[in-house]
């Protein structure tokens, strides 16, 4: 028997496996959403990081020079 012959046959055979979701189907869309505001929440916590140590970094700008060598 050929080989695309063996595959039609086995399409034909009608047992289907079906996997169960582990929950409804909604609860990963939540998941989902409550992992990313999370994540939003971690990233908003460090706004304006840069404007709150600006002291330290004029202070440093003074004492080693405002231009920068690599």
């Amino acid at each position: 028997m050929s080989f695309l012959a063996t595959i039609a046959v086995a399409a034909e055979g009608g047992h289907h496996v079906v996997n169960e979701l582990p929950f409804p189907a909604p609860l990963f869309g939540v998941i989902a959403f409550v992992g990313f505001t999370a994540l939003a929440a971690v990233t908003f916590s460090f706004r304006d990081v840069a404007n709150r140590h600006a002291e330290k970094a004029e202070a440093y700008a003074r004492e080693h020079g405002d231009a920068r060598q690599h």
